[in-house]
């Protein structure tokens, strides 16, 4: 019988051959600490080795970007696309641009994507991908060329059923049509190798709304748990991207008050609570390059801080919809001892490992990312069926779709998380579920 699998040794194992990545070192970490106990269980799975194969990438490619500017002026980045679990079908996870993007930040990203993408029940590998491009400040025609350059690399390594990307921070329905564009054209093949396209070309109703969306309709599920209903709670929200605004465009149908929205810059309190109109002009407005929501209190009477973060508010539910790690222990304290009970993630990763020791010893309701922002993924993965027998979906077909998604990872983290307390630990639950249907697939398949 194989010795049992010490989580320090492990995890220093694991710094040693990936030196200089926290990201991924604190995602794998997070998951470890959950799905040791079912590993050191099972004989078969550490005779597999099940969990060195689990944490190590089946492919990471790396490619240098040319493109020129408007000044005609050639410009170099680096692109990438980590292919790290194709168990349970093609590789599926988004592509970043952004300056932060490095092989850290993808490797944690597409390990969190393989558990998120085999808890929507969908056949979806994990993957992930990027540029250290950053957009924000390029014209039109400059992205545009970016991506026609992108996919001149990508294009190789990427089929609909091999690898399946879609879009992530900074790349919305305009970069994925100039991507899917490109591959077209390089190509000469009409494939679903991309998912968030526009509707006119093989688009999903919703795909743009997902994850927003299903942030709110996992609350839903938390808070019915506990006889509550989110109507008349309020709400802090961080970001002003897709997933902020639709969550908080969910929210407030759902008869939330959401008070906040932030950026780099700072966060807006709105104590009147914001609206569809309001999101309106957030999402106008961020369309410019290099704004700052500083100018919506003038707009609306809201407050600005400036350099803030809004965990300092009262609430009732905490949104974290920005980036990784933007909401630590001295924040997850603040936002308890302000009341609030239910913290989601509509981020990637966004709370740290600190803040979610002090979540779990407070009591406090916490739906982890890979669970409660797996409404995005859920929609590219329908997307890719109806692109496959070349049907739409009507939009209240998908919406009925996401809500039962949800729903469903809600109860396999309730079946896999309830402790002898009858408390749910929602990451354990998350992580042992996804856990489980990934081993169970890779053990099925035999090694490689």
């Amino acid at each position: 019988m194989a010795d049992n699998i010490d989580l320090d040794q492990f995890l220093e194992r694991l710094r040693s051959r990936n030196p200089g990545e926290a990201e991924f070192h604190q995602a794998v970490a997070e998951v470890v600490h959950d799905i040791l106990p079912v590993i050191n269980a099972s004989p078969r799975l550490q005779q597999a080795s099940i969990l060195d194969r689990l944490i190590e990438p089946e492919r990471v490619i790396g490619f240098r970007i040319v493109w020129e500017d408007d000044k005609r002026n050639v410009r170099v980045n680096r692109g990438y696309r980590v292919q790290f679990n194709s168990a349970i079908g093609p590789y599926k996870g988004g592509l970043r641009f952004h300056p932060t993007v490095n092989p850290s930040i993808l490797k944690f990203l597409a390990f969190e994507q393989t558990f998120k993408n085999a808890l929507t029940g969908l056949p979806m590998g994990g993957g992930k991908g990027g540029s250290d491009f950053d957009p924000r400040e390029c014209s039109d025609g400059e992205i545009m060329r970016f991506c026609n350059s992108f996919m001149l690399q990508l294009h190789r390594h990427i089929r609909s059923d091999t690898d399946v990307p879609a879009g992530d921070i900074n790349v919305g329905e305009r970069e994925i049509g100039y991507l899917f564009g490109a591959y077209r054209r390089i190509t000469n093949e009409f494939q679903p190798v991309l998912t968030g396209k526009g509707l006119s070309f093989g688009g999903s109703q919703m795909r743009t709304e997902a994850t927003g969306y299903g942030l709110l309709y996992f609350v839903r599920e938390m808070l019915a748990t506990q006889g509550k209903s989110i109507d008349g709670m309020r709400v802090v929200v961080s970001g002003a991207g897709n997933v902020a605004t639709h969550a908080v465009e969910k929210a407030v149908d759902m008869g939330a008050r959401v008070v906040t929205l932030s950026d780099s810059r700072g966060f807006i309190l709105d104590e009147a609570g914001l609206n569809r109109d309001k999101l309106n002009w957030v999402r106008q407005h961020k369309e410019k390059p290099g704004t700052t929501l500083e100018p919506y209190t003038e707009e609306f009477g809201a407050r600005w801080f400036a350099g803030k973060q809004p965990w300092h508010v009262d609430c009732d539910v905490a949104l974290p919809c920005a980036t990784q790690n933007e909401l630590d222990e001295e924040a997850a304290r603040a936002l308890a001892a302000n009341g609030c009970t239910v913290i989601a993630e509509g981020a990637n990763m966004p709370v740290t490992h600190a803040a979610r020791a002090f979540i779990d010893s407070a009591g406090l309701l916490y739906g982890p990312g890979k669970a409660s922002n797996a409404g995005g993924v859920a929609v590219s993965g329908l997307e890719i069926s109806q692109n496959r027998v070349r049907r739409s979906h009507t939009r209240h077909e998908v919406d009925e779709d996401l809500q039962s998604i949800m729903k469903s990872i809600h109860g396999a983290c309730v079946e896999h998380g309830t402790g002898d307390d009858g408390r749910v630990n929602y990451a354990r639950g998350a992580n042992v579920a996804g856990f489980r249907k990934v081993a169970h697939a890779m053990l099925g398949q035999g090694y490689g």
